[in-house]
């Protein structure tokens, strides 16, 4: 590959693990070194992305690429780069993959370096974890995950520890040395999107490194995968709300409807990995939320910042349970607490089928 071809990075990891925070945190660090670098969303279902919405209400240069993995639209992957690369100044190009990236390294890296050898400079292939991941691996509790959150962490060049300001320095050392013991090949960065620590470190190395270009033995399509695949729905719905009066609080009623799901799914005994709850207003105000599985805290990751006008909402869910009782569920908990809160619902998207 030229030298002088711009360079492109998949960011992979498990739900939740802060791929969006990251690239988003790795664009403004790029303004701060003189480097332009651009974020890709890539998702399975349609338009109007709450992880391209949120990076662009929070001012980061980004796109997205909608409708199927980048693993399998690799044409519009290519006239993608080639215009950020040609019209935008890219330099460096990130782009995460929808649901849980394995088979990527295969799917995208060594098709665009077999077919495309001159469209880019093939960064390190990057796989982020976060803290609570790693302590599942570490004490063998990953149950149905196990296979996925291992496999995802073998394919990769960088791994990125991320979320290292919820760590004492001791911590985040013991966390670190496992990961470099179980995959001495990899390099293992401990990086804090939300402070920055580390930004310097993982920036240089995706610009300055190039990818090992290994083939790992993953099992991709065999009976783990399909095993591990074949529990897991993900939903997806995209609404809007008329508030009836001007008190309404926004960022109570992200934190009241996770809540709400986070008690049906554990009604259900099955599992939520991630849920992702994006809200804004007609003023570009907008709280963001998440929660990454049943057993942990809510985060609010951005919060409104004043009482709300009309709202747009965008949810993602994903959950260890059948497809029809994910769409039911969600479904009854935003018409239950919509109503708590006097609000009159219009969904423009909706989504719902089994990654099986």
């Amino acid at each position: 590959m030229a030298a002088e071809t711009g360079r492109f990075a998949v960011v992979s990891g498990f739900l939740g693990s802060g791929k969006t925070t990251l690239m988003m945190a790795l664009t403004q660090q790029g303004k701060r070194d003189g480097i332009c670098v651009h974020m890709i969303s890539n998702d399975l279902g349609n338009q109007s992305l709450a992880d391209h919405r949120y990076a662009s209400l929070s001012g980061c240069p980004a796109s997205e690429l909608v409708g199927e993995c980048i693993c399998y639209q690799t044409e519009n992957l290519v006239e993608h780069l080639r215009s950020l690369y040609e019209e935008q100044g890219a330099q460096l190009v990130l782009s995460d993959i929808p649901g849980f990236g394995v088979g990527a390294l295969e799917h995208v890296y060594h098709t665009l370096h077999r077919d495309y050898p001159a469209c880019c400079t093939l960064a390190p292939f990057t796989v982020v974890t976060e803290p609570e991941r790693v302590r599942q691996l570490m004490q063998d509790e990953a149950a149905d995950l196990s296979y996925l959150l291992k496999t995802q962490l073998v394919e990769a060049d960088v791994i990125v520890l991320n979320k290292t300001d919820l760590l004492s320095g001791a911590e985040c050392a013991k966390l670190c040395e496992w990961l470099k013991k179980q995959h001495p090949e990899a390099q293992v960065l401990p990086v804090s999107a939300m402070s920055g620590a580390g930004l310097p470190e993982l920036l240089q190395a995706l610009m300055k490194q190039e990818a090992s270009m290994h083939r790992p033995e993953i099992g991709y399509g065999g009976e783990a995968f399909q095993a591990s695949m074949s529990k897991i729905s993900e939903f997806y719905e995209q609404y809007h709300v008329s508030v009836c009066c001007d008190t309404f609080d926004g960022n109570a009623y992200l934190k009241d409807l996770a809540q709400a799901i986070r008690g049906s799914v554990r009604e259900q005994g099955a599992d939520l990995p991630h849920l992702k709850l994006l809200a804004y207003s007609e003023d570009k105000d907008y709280a963001k939320a998440d929660l990454l599985g049943i057993g942990r805290e809510i985060e609010l990751a951005h919060a409104f910042a004043k009482p709300c006008t009309d709202l747009g909402v965008m949810l993602n869910g994903s959950a260890l349970c059948p497809s029809d009782a994910l769409d039911e569920l969600m479904s009854t908990c935003i018409a239950q607490v919509s109503k708590k809160y006097q609000l009159e619902v219009t969904t423009f998207k909706k989504e719902c089928f089994g990654m099986g």
